[in-house]
């Protein structure tokens, strides 16, 4: 027997609950289908337990640091991991519970728990249910992507998902990926008390990102103890009696490192290899992203992708974004496309990195005449109160319109501060009216005015 619905939702990740919330409300019979956790990523495995433990391991930083603003706490300083994880997992499991409570109690909604199959462009089975619909939404996200490197069936290893089953401190991680993820266990774990190694491929860390941002992460990860190994050319492992060999073969420096535990972090993969999307007629990637258009509809009428599986948005609020793009245009009558989204994230080591737009290695692409100013947070009297001055702030201009096209803030408060920013870029207005407001003292976004006001030409 199949049971007839107005919209189906494949994945309880950060877009299809709240689009599950809309489309009842709007009078649709509704499934969402959920395969394990409510909340996806973020909730489980992602933003919430992570960023919980970089906040315990920078409480750490911070009681090693307490001489320093003449507070005495004996060192060295006792990590209780086990209460760390603990802590993780009741952030975690209190979003997620709160989320499934939601769904549940929603009229017109009905949750399927199982593994969604397509059966057709408008049918899914979900073991003996099936469903039919004329609107379906694929929101199934990602997982860590394990490439194929020599050795690497004959070792135990971590991705950002086992590693946070830790309750035990490692004696050495080896962090194989220089990017955002493994940059933040890397530092989360050194303050710890780990000891760690980043291995990384390329010549320097977080390649999107313009050199001088790479550079002085790089610089900050070291000084707080942390071997930085790039140019890696031959990435390899091997089981050794205290855990792992990691060959890096770079330039210079020993030819391996053996680590307690590895942890590979190493981009991530679409979770859309077993939905059986060859029933639709859906096209995906080389990669196995769904292709989507402006309004993330697939090439199959009647079908979005939303969410991490579209290659559009590796993050929570791009998620989000696309809910919201889809519910604007499906049910407000009003026109939102993907490509007017103006792409903003954060780093969150310590200090943190918040990025709006284009770097400026992307800007000077574009060929257009640019205005460009930096300044070092040793200048911002907040993180001199604070006694956080690593990092700077700089900002991408285009020197005919007078617009904000990037900005990169590296440093205390960076994650919020480049807020400021990122409105200005969405409200179309041009940098001298930011430039010209009056920002509360003392705070860290109180230098970009400054900084707008010192804009120059470049090359």
């Amino acid at each position: 027997m199949t049971e007839i619905f107005d919209a189906v939702i494949i994945g309880a990740g950060q877009a299809g609950p709240p689009l599950a919330g809309r489309l009842t409300a709007a009078g649709m019979k509704v499934a969402l289908i959920e395969r394990k956790l409510f909340g996806g990523t973020c909730v489980n495995t992602g933003c919430m337990p992570t960023k919980t433990l970089v906040a315990s391991a920078y409480a750490a930083h911070l009681a090693r640091r307490s001489a320093e603003f003449g507070i005495a706490i004996e060192n060295p300083i006792k990590i209780d991991m086990k209460r760390v994880k603990e802590r993780a997992e009741t952030v975690s499991t209190n979003a997620r519970m709160n989320l499934e409570k939601w769904l549940r109690g929603m009229d017109g909604l009905t949750i399927i728990e199982g593994h969604a199959l397509f059966e057709g462009p408008d049918v899914v089975r979900v073991g003996e249910k099936r469903l039919k619909a004329p609107r379906i939404f694929i929101n199934v996200g990602g997982r860590a992507n394990i490439p194929d490197i020599p050795g690497v069936g004959t070792v135990s290893y971590l991705n950002n998902t086992t590693i946070l089953q830790l309750d035990t401190l490692p004696r050495h991680l080896v962090v194989v990926g220089g990017s955002y993820i493994g940059l933040e266990f890397a530092q989360m774990y050194r303050r710890f008390g780990a000891e760690v190694t980043i291995v990384e491929k390329g010549p320097r860390l977080i390649a999107r990102e313009d050199e001088d941002t790479s550079e002085a992460i790089k610089d900050l990860l070291i000084e707080e103890g942390i071997t930085v190994r790039t140019d890696a050319t031959c990435i390899g492992f091997k089981p050794h009696p205290e855990g792992v060999s990691v060959d890096v073969d770079c330039a210079s420096g020993e030819p391996s490192v053996v680590g307690s535990h590895v942890l590979l972090a190493i981009g991530r993969r679409p979770n859309t290899d077993d939905l059986g999307l060859d029933k639709t007629g859906i096209t995906v990637d080389a990669r196995g992203y769904i292709p989507v258009d402006d309004n993330l509809s697939t090439n199959v009428p009647g079908i979005w992708a939303l969410g991490d599986c579209n290659g559009r948005g590796a993050f929570t609020h791009t998620a989000y974004n696309d809910y919201e793009i889809v519910a604007a245009n499906l049910l407000d009558g009003r026109p939102h496309r993907v490509s007017e989204r103006i792409l903003g994230y954060a780093l969150y080591i310590d200090p943190p990195l918040g990025r709006a737009g284009m770097t400026e290695m992307e800007a000077r692409k574009t060929g257009r005449q640019l205005l460009v100013s930096k300044r070092p947070m040793t200048r911002v009297g907040r993180a001199i109160e604070k006694s956080e001055t690593k990092g700077f702030i700089k900002i991408v201009a285009d020197a005919h319109t007078k617009r904000i096209i990037g900005a990169a803030i590296l440093g205390t408060g960076g994650d919020e501060a480049i807020h400021g920013i990122l409105d200005m870029m969405n409200a179309d207005a041009d940098y001298q009216t930011l430039q010209w407001a009056m920002p509360i003292h003392p705070t860290v976004s109180e230098l970009i005015p400054t900084v707008l006001g010192d804009l120059k030409t470049i090359n």
